[in-house]
C-alpha cells in the first residue's frame, strides 16, 4: 500500500503550508528548521576554522621550514663570504708581495740590460783590438817575412772571431776580410821558411866541409907482416925509408891556380861565407832577389874555388846553393791594408756614436 507524498517545505512556503496545521506544530516546525540551518552554518563555520586553522598550521611549518633553510643558506653564505674576505685578504697580501717582487725584478731587469749593454760594448771593443792585433800581425807577416800561409791563417782567425760575436753590423767588415782572404789564396806561394831552413843547413856545414888545399892523397896499405927471415937490419931499412918517403909529397891537384890559405885566412874565409849566407836569407825575407841571388852566386863561387869539389859533402853544397839561386823570391805580395783601415774606421764609428 503506497504512502501518499507529503509536499516539499521550503523556506518562507512553509508557513503557508502550515496555515491549515494547527499554531504551535508552526512554530515547532519553524524553530526546528532553523536550529538545522543554524547547526549546519556552525558545523559549517567549524569545518572551515579547522580548515583554514590546518592551512595555517601548514604555511607556518611550511614558513618555519624554509626560515630554518634559509637561515642555513644564510649561514653557509656567510661562512663562504668570509672565506671568500680571507681568501680576498690573503690575495691581495700575496699580490702586494707579487708587485714587490715585480718591481725588484723590473729593477735587476733594468740593471742586467744596463751591465749587458755595457758589457757588450766592452765585448765588442775587446773583440775589434783582438782583430785589430791579429791583422796587424798578418800583415807584418807578409810585409816582413813574406809569409803568405801564416798571414792566411791569422785572417781566417780573425773572420772566425767575429762569426762567433754574430752581428749584423760586423757583416761589412766581414765582408772585406773575406776578398783579402781571397786574394792571400791566390797569390803565388813562396817557400821562405824552407828556403831559409836550407840555408840554415848550409850554414851549420861549412865548418865541417873540406878545403882544397887540405886534401891529403889516401895513406898507403899497410906493408905485411915481415917475412920471419928478415933480419933486423932489413926492417930497420925499411921503416927508414916509409919515413923518408913520407917527408916528400908529390901530388896532382888538376888545379894549377889553387889558393894556399893560413890558418888565419882559412879561418876568415869560413866566416864570409857564413856572412854571404846570413845576406841571403836576410835577402829571402826582405825579397830581395837581386841581392839574394848576388850572394848565392858569391858562396857557390868560393865553393868552387876554395874547397875540394871531389868531397861529396862539397858536392852536395854546391847543388844546394845552384837550386836556390835559381829560385824566385821576388813575387810582390799583396797586403791586408784594406781589412786593417776597415777595423779601425768601424772602431771610430762606434767610438763617435756613443
Amino acid at each position: 500500500m503506497e504512502t501518499p507524498s507529503q509536499p516539499e517545505i521550503r523556506g518562507s512556503e512553509a508557513i503557508p503550508a502550515a496555515q491549515g496545521a494547527p499554531p504551535g506544530l508552526a512554530q515547532r516546525l519553524y524553530r526546528q528548521s532553523w536550529a538545522i540551518v543554524a547547526v549546519l552554518a556552525v558545523a559549517l563555520l567549524g569545518w572551515q576554522w579547522y580548515d583554514s586553522h590546518r592551512q595555517i598550521n601548514t604555511l607556518q611549518y611550511e614558513l618555519a621550514r624554509r626560515l630554518a633553510e634559509a637561515d642555513a643558506q644564510n649561514k653557509e653564505s656567510r661562512n663562504v663570504a668570509e672565506q671568500v674576505r680571507e681568501a680576498t685578504r690573503e690575495a691581495q697580501v700575496k699580490l702586494g708581495v707579487l708587485e714587490a717582487k715585480l718591481q725588484e725584478s723590473q729593477s735587476q731587469q733594468v740593471a742586467l740590460e744596463a751591465l749587458y749593454q755595457e758589457l757588450s760594448r766592452s765585448g765588442d771593443e775587446s773583440v775589434l783590438a783582438d782583430v785589430e792585433q791579429t791583422l796587424l800581425v798578418a800583415n807584418q807577416q807578409l810585409q816582413i817575412a813574406g809569409n803568405v800561409k801564416s798571414a792566411l791563417i791569422a785572417l781566417q782567425a780573425a773572420d772566425a772571431r767575429l762569426a762567433r760575436v754574430g752581428r749584423p753590423q760586423l757583416a761589412g767588415l766581414r765582408k772585406v776580410i773575406a776578398r783579402d782572404i781571397e786574394r792571400l789564396k791566390l797569390a803565388p806561394h813562396v817557400d821562405v821558411i824552407g828556403i831559409s831552413a836550407r840555408l840554415d843547413n848550409l850554414l851549420g856545414a861549412i865548418d865541417s866541409l873540406p878545403l882544397a888545399m887540405e886534401v891529403r892523397p889516401p895513406a898507403p896499405a899497410p906493408a905485411t907482416k915481415d917475412a920471419a927471415d928478415d933480419s933486423a937490419w932489413m926492417r930497420f931499412a925499411r921503416e927508414l925509408w916509409r919515413d923518408l918517403r913520407d917527408l916528400v909529397r908529390i901530388q896532382n891537384m888538376e888545379r894549377p891556380d889553387l889558393p894556399l890559405l893560413a890558418p888565419a885566412q882559412s879561418y876568415f874565409l869560413r866566416e864570409n861565407f857564413k856572412l854571404r849566407l846570413l845576406s841571403a836569407r836576410l835577402a829571402l825575407l826582405a825579397h830581395d832577389e837581386k841581392s839574394f841571388r848576388a850572394d848565392l852566386k858569391a858562396a857557390r863561387d868560393w865553393l868552387t874555388r876554395y874547397y875540394d869539389t871531389r868531397a861529396k859533402t862539397v858536392a852536395n853544397a854546391v847543388a844546394a846553393l845552384s837550386q836556390l839561386h835559381d829560385s824566385r823570391i821576388g813575387i810582390e805580395l799583396p797586403d791586408v791594408a784594406a781589412s786593417l783601415d776597415a777595423v779601425r774606421n768601424y772602431r771610430l764609428t762606434r767610438e763617435r756614436g756613443r
